[in-house]
């Protein structure tokens, strides 16, 4: 057997998971968010955790966190960032060959201060309240978003 000189490169696509207490259903957030989620070429993912409680509900969430994931944790105490800027702290993280990208929702009662500290990034969408449905659709628009620019498309208008 001959080998040709090329080396074998073993490429490997960034795990995108977003993270978020309670069920979407059918409801019009979610078909927005499926709508978006079905045009995004990256593998983003939705995991829905169901809780009795706060407690538990945290828990569930902490318990989904992967070890070696980037944390993003949904805060309106975080910063905010541009699109293009979130979309250039995406493909950083995929140009480090980070195995996973957590984006953390939490219910009607947000986050606790055990998770925003595991957080590698406090991400806001503004200082206003939003429903963590209505949140959902927005994160989804935005990787959309962020692989459209990556792309260069002009879905993105500067």
């Amino acid at each position: 057997m001959r080998q040709c000189g090329f080396r074998r490169i073993l490429f490997t696509m960034t795990q995108i998971e977003i993270i978020a207490a309670g069920r979407m259903k059918n409801t019009p957030f979610y078909d927005l968010w499926a709508e978006y989620h079905k045009r995004c070429t990256w593998p983003v993912t939705m995991t829905e955790i169901e809780a009795k409680s706060q407690a538990d509900e945290i828990k569930k969430l902490q318990e989904k966190i992967r070890p070696d994931a980037f944390v993003f944790a949904l805060d309106e105490r975080g910063k905010s960032l541009s699109s293009p800027d979130f979309s250039k702290k995406i493909q950083d993280l995929m140009d480090q060959g980070r195995p996973s990208i957590q984006f953390i929702i939490g219910g009607a009662d947000g986050l606790n201060e055990d998770i925003r500290k595991r957080a590698d990034y406090l991400l806001s969408f503004g200082v206003q309240t939003w429903p963590h449905m209505m949140v959902r659709a927005m994160l989804m628009e935005q990787i959309y978003r962020a692989r459209q620019i990556v792309a260069g498309h002009p879905y993105h208008r500067a």
